[in-house]
């Protein structure tokens, strides 16, 4: 079956690729081994050469970058072209640091000497998904290949085009053949390529189901993984909150990508006090989004990447008012060409529908209301997930319990999540484990090597 490259604002035919031959897939493969024996060898100072120039062409060519992001997956253009400019920070971070994360460590023990030593562990498959999805391969590329390991990428496969970017972004900056390959294929040969002797850890951003599916086969394998998966980012707010910065934070956080966002607020917890005057807030101005051509500046919501996503966002969504959910704003797929769902708002959601319990990938934000911190921090927690998480609190007290009550791998005060090339990245529970970005991410790859001396 052909790889397609098609348009979500329009439905257009873009291009079309043949998957790659069982003999091109099989000869990428034993490059990539064969091409890790020298890449290991190569000084930090050539690393991160090569890693300033491939930051440099994100950066001097993000306008281009960030027009192949949103024909392939509608993300609005404002948004893809500082995609590209976050990659070319990740690039340019660890081109500086990772000589640094990687150093020897000494540890005072009965030896003459002893210390801890980073070494890269050889190929690592990336199985990366399509709503980020040149920032998703950077940031783990640019720690990996700084390790000195070597990459090859599965990407989503309605962004074919972007994969193969990535690669000639690599190619053009100088890194040597066979360093960071794109493989075309489909997720079926995905179990194949983890069984291989010459792949020794799988990186995957994805499902819970894509997850589970990576995690059995590598496991099989006893192979490294990273997995950061799904989430149903609590977003809750207190009355001594800035009701305004809250409100407006919100409705970004819930539409940030056209909602298409692991880390995206999903579910929104307000304290019965405030409930009224935020959901006002939060209404109108989700009300007030500009839907229209994510080529267009002033576009804030575009479409859905494919056609089955928004089915199945709308499934959600009338399943959750089926269950007795009140329907505030949209609820409805918008009649025009493309991939287009109205920014939808729900409130008395109740336990066991989709808005409370599922991940729904698409602009539609689940109300909640609490009446005491503890209440909020169950609600916050009554869920599978645990990436993300954004509380608003003037209060140090309330701050303080919701940093250790709340059950994530990341807690933002008085902000919206995001990731940072500076700090670790990833989730707990059904989100998945491991890390990514910061000195933590850089060193899932490597074999952390004691070493004693007498």
């Amino acid at each position: 079956m052909s790889i397609e490259s098609i348009n979500p604002s329009t439905g257009a035919l873009l291009r079309r690729f043949e998957p790659l031959p069982a003999g091109e897939l099989a000869r990428r493969v034993v490059a990539a081994s064969e091409t890790f024996r020298k890449w290991r060898e190569t000084p930090f100072a050539e690393r991160s050469a090569l890693m300033k120039r491939a930051g440099e062409l994100l950066e001097s060519e993000k306008a281009r970058h960030g027009e192949l992001m949103t024909l392939e997956m509608g993300k609005p253009i404002g948004a893809a072209v500082a995609e590209a400019e976050k990659c070319a920070w990740v690039c340019r971070y660890y081109a500086e640091n990772a000589e640094q994360f990687l150093a020897d460590e000494k540890v005072e023990t009965d030896a003459s000497q002893s210390f801890v030593r980073y070494q890269p562990l050889g190929t690592v498959l990336a199985v990366m998904p399509w709503n980020f999805p040149f920032w998703q391969v950077f940031r783990f590329a640019a720690p990996a290949l700084m390790a000195g390991n070597v990459g090859l990428l599965k990407h989503a496969s309605n962004v074919p085009q972007c994969a193969i970017a990535i690669q000639e972004i690599f190619e053009r900056a100088g890194f040597p053949e066979g360093v960071f390959q794109t493989l075309l294929i489909g997720s079926s040969r995905v179990g194949a390529l983890i069984a291989d002797p010459r792949i020794q850890a799988v990186t995957l951003t994805g499902s819970e189901a894509a997850g589970m599916a990576v995690g059995r086969a590598a496991g099989g394998e006893i192979k490294k993984v990273v997995l950061e998966l799904g989430g149903s980012d609590p977003f809750l707010v207190m009355p001594s909150a800035n009701l305004e910065a809250a409100a407006s934070t919100a409705v970004k956080a819930r539409t940030l990508n056209n909602g298409q966002s692991c880390i995206a607020a999903k579910r929104f917890l307000i304290h019965r006090d405030i409930a009224a005057e935020f959901t006002h807030r939060f209404v109108e101005k989700a009300a007030a989004l500009k839907i229209g051509d994510p080529m267009d500046p002033a576009t804030e919501i575009g479409p859905l990447a494919t056609p089955a996503i928004r089915a199945e966002v709308d499934a959600l969504v009338q399943k959750t008012i089926g269950a007795g959910a009140k329907l505030l704003l949209g609820g409805r797929p918008l009649d025009r060409p493309g991939n287009f769902y109205a920014p939808t708002v729900l409130a008395d959601v109740p336990g066991g529908s989709p808005g409370a319990d599922e991940e729904i990938f698409g602009p539609v934000a689940s109300l909640f209301r609490f009446d005491s911190l503890e209440e909020g921090i169950a609600l916050a927690n009554r869920t599978r997930f645990g990436l993300g998480a954004s509380a608003w609190t003037q209060d140090s007290a309330e701050q303080n319990r919701l940093i250790s009550g709340i059950e994530a791998g990341a807690v933002f005060i008085n902000g919206m999540v995001k990731s940072d090339p500076r700090l670790p990245f990833g989730g707990v529970k059904k989100s998945g484990f491991g890390r990514e970005l910061s000195e933590h991410g850089i060193r899932e790859f490597v074999n952390v090597k004691t070493v004693w001396v007498a």
